[in-house]
């Protein structure tokens, strides 16, 4: 049996993995023990009871916190390519109003349904709540193959969706603010503003209405790498603690660990790019038409030209093929960074997982039971709802500067560079000691947007890291359930603060 690279080579790794022959066998697991596992809603609110069970909360505060408040439904025609028409099923679902206006992203997928969204909206009341992001969670999605229609088709099926949002109050700057997710990007959110500002003419605050747009339609800088670079910051802070260090036996910081990446959209990539730039060897990448592998590393440029240009990873030049990606994460890595789809790692192959960090960049890529058995075995898990926190920290911050109608840094930008030249001028004259232009202006520059953004994203996540790890610690848990019970806490205070609390 495998136990680390030293004992095969590389060949004979992957030829195991492609073979399907597991790394540790998990004798127990049967056919209807898969077949059992819960739908992604269930997963949460096991999750949720699991963490529920450590606050001191009544059953009717906690079981009004566990379910979705409101939901919609709709349907609408859209004539294809064949001249024939496709009935189109869209999705909103709005878990908490306990903060105004809600968030979550909507995506565009064949997978779409009413319990996925459900699921997500519940994640993202909580993960708001877990980096002080004052949104209630909400969630959309149009069940379509966005592959499968034009770009002018893409325009219509958004358009046709923001319109029953419009007219059901289900967008708009204080109620419900949108952003991107799988298969949407700033071209839909660009389309969704727009049919919002046709609607709402008189509403100086509609740029607000949906998050993730083009910089051009009142995005943010930042935005676009925000999921990925929240992953690295969070999974630096970890690799930072003590106790986890002393759990894995793994050295302090980033430089030198070796990686494997479960996704390669947005998030995924983003993060590999971060992880390189530190040192890190991302050693495979897996998507779901296969993956490759390379124990001294790949290079996370030259991998998204490769895919652009051949639809996938196999035959990228010196790595080796794994045709089943989802054995991809068995690989001997320091972290896996799943960041694909929910229910990617389950009771059929958590005992196979030979890394010692797991950091979830996707929303809800674990099952309940594979959650336990990785945490009997001693895996660090980084949860989703702290992990990838990053896309809506900084669609709070784009919200707020569509609010204020000013960019971040213009105001105090030229101020803040004079303060700095006054100040090292005088150091300067007082020492006797010059400076060269190029280190001058490392020390006289003004923050930019982009500089406002990733400060105010990192100071985020470790301020919210630092707390998941002190609950942690106090109530001797996993980091998912410290997450978790200090994002109800912090729930609950706004309930029982305005006097809406349930017994």
């Amino acid at each position: 049996m495998l136990r680390n690279l030293t004992r095969l080579s590389r060949t004979n790794l992957v030829k195991q993995i492609n073979n399907n022959q597991s790394v540790r066998s998990y004798s127990a697991v049967s056919q209807t023990d898969i077949d059992n596992e819960p739908r992604f809603l269930e997963c949460f609110k096991q999750f949720f009871d699991k963490a529920a069970s450590l606050t001191n909360l009544k059953p009717g505060v906690l079981n009004n916190m566990k379910e979705c408040t409101t939901v919609l439904r709709v349907e609408f025609p859209i004539k294809n390519d064949h001249g024939d028409v496709d009935i189109i099923a869209g999705y909103r679902a709005q878990h908490s109003h306990h903060r105004l206006p809600c968030k979550g992203g909507i995506r565009f997928s064949e997978e779409v349904d009413l319990q996925e969204v459900m699921a997500l909206a519940s994640l993202m009341t909580y993960k708001c709540a877990v980096v002080d992001v004052p949104f209630g969670g909400a969630k959309g999605g149009v069940r379509i193959d966005p592959k499968k229609y034009t770009v002018a088709q893409r325009e219509k099926i958004t358009r046709a969706y923001t319109l029953h949002l419009c007219q059901k109050n289900f967008i708009g700057p204080g109620l419900d603010v949108p952003a991107p997710d799988m298969g949407t990007g700033e071209q839909e959110m660009s389309w969704i503003r727009d049919t919002y500002q046709a609607f709402n003419t008189n509403d100086v605050d509609s740029m607000a209405c949906v998050t993730g747009k083009p910089i051009s339609g009142g995005g943010i800088r930042g935005r676009t790498e925000a999921t990925g670079l929240g992953v690295f910051f969070g999974i630096r802070e970890f690799l930072s603690y003590e106790e986890v260090l002393k759990k894995t036996g793994l050295t302090p910081g980033i430089k030198g660990k070796k990686i494997v990446i479960q996704g390669f959209g947005n998030v995924g990539y983003w993060a590999g790019k971060f992880f390189e730039q530190a040192g890190a060897k991302i050693v495979a990448v897996a998507e779901y038409n296969g993956a490759v592998y390379n124990p001294e590393g790949l290079n996370v440029d030259a991998l998204h030209k490769y895919r652009l240009q051949h639809g996938s990873f196999l035959d990228f030049p010196g790595a080796t093929n794994i045709v089943d990606s989802i054995k991809a994460l068995e690989l001997p890595c320091d972290i896996l960074i799943p960041a694909a789809l929910e229910k990617q790692i389950t009771i059929a192959n958590a005992d196979k997982i030979q890394a010692k960090i797991i950091g979830e960049a996707a929303n809800g890529p674990m099952t309940p039971r594979a959650d336990e058995i990785l945490n009997k075995k001693g895996v660090i898990i980084i949860p989703d709802l702290l992990l990838n926190a990053g896309g809506v920290t900084v669609s709070y911050f784009e919200w707020l500067k569509n609010l204020s109608h000013v960019r971040f840094g213009r105001l105090n930008k030229k101020w803040e560079e004079s303060s700095k030249k006054l100040l090292l001028d005088f150091v300067e004259s007082t020492t006797n000691k010059k400076l060269t232009d190029n280190e001058r202006n490392i020390i006289i520059h003004g923050a930019d947007e982009i500089d406002i953004v990733r400060s105010g994203l990192d100071s985020t996540m470790t301020v919210a890291c630092e707390e998941t790890r002190r609950t942690a610690i106090e109530k001797n848990t996993d980091y998912r359930s410290s997450a978790l019970m200090n994002a109800i806490n912090k729930i609950a205070i706004v309930y029982e603060s305005s006097g809406n609390i349930f017994s």
